[in-house]
């Protein structure tokens, strides 16, 4: 699949919510039919400034229409005031907070992020912000910051994110999910065999590190790449909304 998905159109949000006074710190909201369920849907792009919300506006409108309400935070990324870590995690924490606290929205949560908003999603869960949430999907997830870095994926993102280059040398790391042990609610990892973007091994990373035995799992999808996961329209669709279903238990199925 390629990248267009990044800018296909999607039908307008039914409404945006601030949570802080950053122009950043909103959230979009999509109401589908009688929904039971929140999606707190975290967008990625390598935390850089220039890949805002907009391109996971597709994702967020099939979500509803798969009968899910849906909130798309926003965040401050690198290359903006604020953007380096932690103000990324700190404003999807307070966007996660600020979602459970709107009385629009159902209580039940769960959290899906793309990339690095992968990374963000499985992150929150050892927040207090998460204490409650039914659990994470993690879709080509940025999981192990350590391994990224070492790669040097997208130009050294995790330099930027941190703020500088000799972040390696630190004994440990709050924002590396591979480093912070299991996680208090299931997480299930979804990526494509043929990722280019972030590599598979990533996500393998963090199961060997840090997932429970015998309850979250990593699911891998042949002939799948990194924008597949994000597209409604792919093959790979179906097994995504599969797995956020999988972890609230509700047996909904998926709009064709």
């Amino acid at each position: 699949m390629s990248r267009d998905v990044l800018t296909r159109p999607a039908r307008e949000p039914d409404r945006t919510t601030t949570f802080g006074p950053d122009p950043t710190q909103l959230y979009d909201v999509w109401l589908g039919p009688a929904s039971e369920v929140t999606v707190v849907l975290v967008h990625g792009g390598f935390w850089r400034a220039e890949w805002d919300r907009s391109h996971l506006r597709p994702m967020a409108a099939a979500l509803a229409d798969a009968g899910y309400a849906v909130a798309l935070p926003e965040y401050r990324r690198t290359g903006m005031p604020g953007g380096t870590w932690p103000g990324p995690g700190e404003d999807v924490a307070a966007a996660l907070a600020a979602v459970r606290a709107d009385d629009g929205l159902p209580d039940p949560t769960v959290l899906v992020g793309h990339s690095a908003g992968g990374h963000l999603a499985v992150w929150l869960l050892h927040r207090p912000e998460a204490v409650g949430v039914l659990g994470a999907v993690s879709l080509a997830g940025c999981l192990d910051l350590r391994m990224i870095g070492g790669l040097g994926l997208d130009d050294g993102a995790v330099d930027a994110l941190m703020g500088c280059s000799d972040w390696q040398r630190e004994p440990s790391l709050g924002a590396d999910p591979a480093e912070l042990g299991p996680t208090p609610a299931p997480v299930r990892v979804v990526h494509g065999r043929e990722d280019q973007e972030v590599p598979l091994a990533v996500s393998e990373s963090w199961v060997t590190r840090s997932a429970t035995a015998g309850r979250d799992q990593l699911v891998v999808l042949e002939d799948v790449d990194h924008y597949d996961l994000i597209d409604p329209g792919s093959a790979a669709w179906p097994t995504v909304v599969e797995q956020v279903r999988a972890l609230h238990g509700t047996g909904r199925t998926a709009a064709p």
